[in-house]
């Protein structure tokens, strides 16, 4: 709030999306309709998850205009959206790189700069797509660098980009334990352990990782052969599979994500009842992300780790860095045969959203008195620009697949079906 650099170290999850928006907003001029804040961030999701929460942060904000510019959506709507202006960006280097370079963009208006996963993104290789675009801003302005981890090239980062910075670092945050269980197996029977895995700790949210994309959808498919209900997220889905891929998850439709390691940082996904490293981590920060999935809002979890023989090297990396790993034999593993692993809920889909201006009011409206759906059998209500998901009791979906296509929501019907 005193305009100076910041340097803020904290785990995932701990508020610091919340941290930069909030002074970001109390600085806008809203009369002033040019870029006056840039973001930028690893990964489109997590960019996307930043501009959702400046929106929740700025309702009483009247014609705020938040622009989202990340790679793997069209590039010509974003230059015709920048062409009518905009308060705050919040982008992936690579995308607003592009902008910049077909002089899309006007950013000589910024006074904040927020580089989010600061670490994540060199990790990435954005270092020189960052300093390029660092030299077209003011050079009077503030510079905020979050990051979960802090080492070598963030401290030469920092040193190019900041100027007298405050350091702030969370340690002592309130302890949450994870507890870890290692297993040494044959690569041929990693598959068939999963299933005994879940019902063993009796989870109902399970998020397993793999390295490779050609690995997730090959798991994907031999789980849902033993009739399990899987879904994937990876680089090679659109935008809008994986957005929609990450409220199936999140609103509690589908028991299982597999995913790789796009998923394991800045994804706000709560109650995650057990991670699986179905492939271990290639290093032990990997590894520490991960893990943290199951272990958001305070709360603690499980996460399991299966290892081959050609894992040995990796392992001890990452017992270095953790000291309360279990090393478990598979014969211990009790296979609950009986606990049946799905979930209560599944979504329907309808075809309109913020720009048709459906609010979740509405549609609770249309579920509650319109057909009459008690509201302890609606779950999650997400509404997306041109889409809305709801999550409704299992045992309701034909009842609502049926009633509330002739039911008018908000004046107007709508295509209504099952994800």
């Amino acid at each position: 709030m005193d305009n100076k650099d910041l340097i803020a170290q904290a785990k995932t999850g701990s508020g610091k999306t919340v941290a930069f928006c909030i002074p970001i907003l109390n600085k806008i001029n809203i009369k002033n309709f040019r870029i006056q804040s840039l973001i930028l961030a690893p990964t489109r999701e997590l960019a996307n998850q930043i501009a959702l929460e400046i929106r929740k942060l700025s309702r009483h904000i009247h014609n705020l205009k938040v622009l989202t510019l990340c790679g793997g959506m069209p590039f010509k709507p974003q230059a015709l959206s920048l062409s009518h202006g905009a308060h705050i960006i919040v982008a992936t280097p690579g995308r607003v790189l592009k902008h910049i370079k077909e002089e899309n963009i006007d950013l000589e208006n910024i006074n904040t700069l927020v580089l989010d996963e600061a670490d994540k993104m060199l990790d990435m290789g954005f270092y020189d797509d960052i300093m390029e675009i660092i030299n077209t801003l003011p050079k009077q302005r503030q510079t905020l660098l979050f990051s979960a981890t802090y080492e070598k090239n963030i401290g030469k980062l920092a040193s190019n980009v900041l100027s007298n910075p405050l350091v702030v670092k969370v340690e002592n945050e309130e302890k949450v334990h994870i507890k870890q269980k290692f297993y040494n197996v044959d690569e041929a029977n990693k598959t068939a352990l999963i299933p005994a895995l879940i019902s063993s700790n009796k989870a109902k949210s399970i998020l397993i990782f793999c390295n490779m994309k050609i690995t997730c959808d090959k798991l994907a498919d031999d789980l849902y052969d033993l009739g399990l209900d899987v879904l994937t997220l990876h680089s090679d889905l659109e935008q809008k599979q994986r957005d929609e891929t990450i409220i199936l998850f999140s609103n509690k439709s589908y028991p299982v994500l597999i995913a790789t390691d796009v998923a394991s940082r800045g994804l706000h996904i709560d109650d995650v009842d057990l991670v699986i490293n179905y492939d271990l981590s290639l290093d032990e920060k990997i590894h520490t992300h991960r893990i943290g999935r199951t272990a958001r809002a305070g709360k603690g979890g499980m996460a399991i780790s299966l290892y081959t023989h050609n894992d040995f090297d990796r392992v001890e990396l990452i017992k270095d860095t953790f000291s309360d790993i279990e090393d478990e034999s598979i014969d211990k593993i009790e296979d609950d045969l009986s606990y049946k692993i799905d979930s209560d809920l599944r979504t329907i889909f309808i075809n309109g959203g913020k720009k048709q201006k459906l609010r979740a009011g509405d549609i609770l409206g249309a579920l509650t008195a319109g057909i009459g759906l008690h509201k302890d059998e609606i779950g999650k209500i997400d509404i997306l620009d041109f889409a809305s998901y709801v999550a409704i009791s299992k045992e309701k979906i034909s009842f609502v697949l049926e009633k509330l296509s002739k039911e008018k929501i908000k004046g107007k019907y709508y295509r209504i079906y099952e994800k």
